[in-house]
């Protein structure tokens, strides 16, 4: 048995800290064992077996973690839902993924109730942290459940949801291996191994990102499984989050470009006020970073800051600081277990410094198939390799570099939108007869939505009109998906066949931009 995993390192020694939550509230690994103990059991009590799901709509909360370390020690997959999807979208979901048990909070009861009623949803099994009319308290599912380790364990997984080009979530589901909890984890946790940082060496993670995002919880729940103290907050601020590595000490993170622009805007007596020198790992991923902004982190911060490149599917890259330094502008090398390789459009390997399709090899233990689509699955892949669409070559030191991004996702602040998923809704207005949307410039996160309309006939573009379609869109999708702008044009550019040719429509606003598509 590993010893690696929180469960071991909780049971070896559960006082030493192990949670700080968004409330102030700390938790020893004892208390969030006993929790997570007893959310199995209650689980099981409503029936819950090896292979079933449990979908979890919660903001940054201790709650979230007790179900982590429940459903990963009883063979279940648990189902991570952004909190700031519509209830349309939740609903989907909850069915795709087939979940026996929702658990979510007081705070989405809107989009909570709405998806419970659409996916006909058994609410004998839906609980709510606070109170949602019709839902079980959390408190129900735990209350007078033992505390004691459950019988025959056995590892679960996360199950994450991520879009794809028709703008339908795909469930990310990799089979459950026939292994411990400890033993799968505590290989997962080893990933961090990968960037210098040990278990049990008094690191603290601080989290100030949505654990529904794949990444943050895969970090956050490695600190756990290493025996590190994770400082966890509910929404981010940049001069909070100094304060807190000050306070705390913190050693490692996982962030985005946009909170280091963010906490880089701050005036200079305020970030000179705390102290940072505590931190040794400080990862960032989900955007190109701004060479410039990643300098003057690393100015600030020292050679603390570590680059990688990946996706919810597996495999990556990665780029230490000395590797960045050395080759600026890269994401790095092909990490432990994985490959990277560049290949044209009619499926050959190019060469050093050729541009080409990035696709990178799946470690062993990390194959993985789109729920219900496996022809998503077959198409993305070159035998063993498979490809988030993304455009870039190597060096000759095996240096990777970006040089396109997909070619209509949208990154705006960290976050991945499609545009399709947007435009699937906004073509069922009424008034709209055709529709393109897309990424334009945005100073501050890198890009915004911008939503490109021709109305039906005999209807005039109106601020009124812009104004009817945003409140049509913001009861269909979640906000972060709502067009910033929307602009008219009598007639979209198609060819023939039907094919929109939208550089056309998304070039002119990139002029004097560096984004190439």
């Amino acid at each position: 048995m590993s010893e690696l995993g929180f469960w071991s390192f909780a049971r070896k020694d559960p006082s030493p800290l192990a949670l700080v939550a968004p409330d102030g509230k700390q938790y020893t690994r004892g208390d969030l064992l006993n929790t997570a103990n007893q959310v199995v059991h209650g689980l099981r009590a409503l029936g819950m077996q090896r292979g079933d799901a449990v979908a979890m709509m919660l903001p940054n909360c201790a709650e979230f973690y007790h179900i982590y370390l429940a459903a990963t020690q009883a063979g279940f997959y648990m189902v991570p839902i952004n909190w700031h999807l519509a209830g349309p979208e939740v609903a989907y979901i909850l069915e795709d993924s087939e979940s026996k048990v929702f658990i979510t909070h007081e705070r989405v009861a809107k989009a909570a109730t709405t998806a419970a009623r659409e996916a006909g949803f058994n609410t004998a099994n839906a609980f709510a942290v606070g109170n949602i009319d019709g839902f079980r308290s959390f408190a129900d599912l735990i209350d007078g459940q033992p505390t004691t380790l459950p019988e025959d364990r056995s590892a679960g997984q996360v199950m994450n949801y991520t879009s794809g080009t028709t703008g339908k979530p795909k469930g990310v589901k990799r089979p459950l291996p026939d292994m411990s909890p400890e033993d799968l984890y505590g290989l997962m946790a080893m990933f961090l191994m990968l960037f210098g940082i040990q278990p049990e060496d008094g690191n603290v993670h601080f989290c100030g990102s949505p654990l529904y995002h794949t990444a943050v919880l895969q970090f956050s729940g490695n600190s756990l499984h290493m025996g590190h103290t994770v400082v966890l907050v509910d929404k981010w601020d940049p001069e909070e989050n100094l304060a807190l590595i000050e306070k705390h000490k913190v050693t490692t993170s996982h962030m985005v470009p946009t909170q280091f622009t963010r906490m880089l805007k701050l005036p200079e007596e305020v970030r000179k006020k705390y102290d940072v020198s505590s931190t040794r790992h400080m990862i960032h991923a989900a955007a190109p970073c701004p060479p410039d902004i990643k300098r003057q982190m690393l100015e600030w911060w020292g050679n603390s800051i570590y680059e990688y490149y990946a996706g919810t599917e597996g495999g990556g890259t990665l780029c230490t600081p000395e590797g960045w330094l050395a080759h600026p502008g890269s994401v790095g090398c092909a990490w432990m277990g994985s490959e990277v390789k560049i290949y044209d459009d009619e499926g050959n390997e190019l060469g050093p410094n050729e541009t080409g399709t990035i696709y990178m090899k799946l470690m062993d233990n990390s194959d993985f198939e789109y729920k219900g689509d496996k022809e998503k699955t077959k198409k993305n892949r070159i035998g063993n390799f498979f490809t988030l669409g993304d455009v870039g070559h190597l060096d000759e030191d095996g240096y990777l570099f970006l040089s396109d991004r997909k070619i209509d996702m949208i990154i705006s602040g960290g976050a991945n939108i499609y545009p399709a998923e947007i435009e699937n809704v906004l073509i069922l207005h009424d008034k709209v007869n055709d529709c393109a949307v897309f990424g334009v410039p945005n100073e501050d996160w890198g890009e915004e939505i911008k939503a490109v309309v021709q109305p039906i006939a005999g209807v005039e573009a109106s601020d009124e009109l812009s104004a009817e379609i945003m409140s049509f869109l913001e009861e269909r999708l979640a906000r972060m998906k709502l067009p910033r702008t929307i602009d008219y044009l009598d007639e979209l550019p198609r060819d023939p066949n039907g094919k929109l040719y939208k550089r056309r429509l998304r070039d002119p606003y990139w002029v004097g931009h560096e984004k190439k598509v």
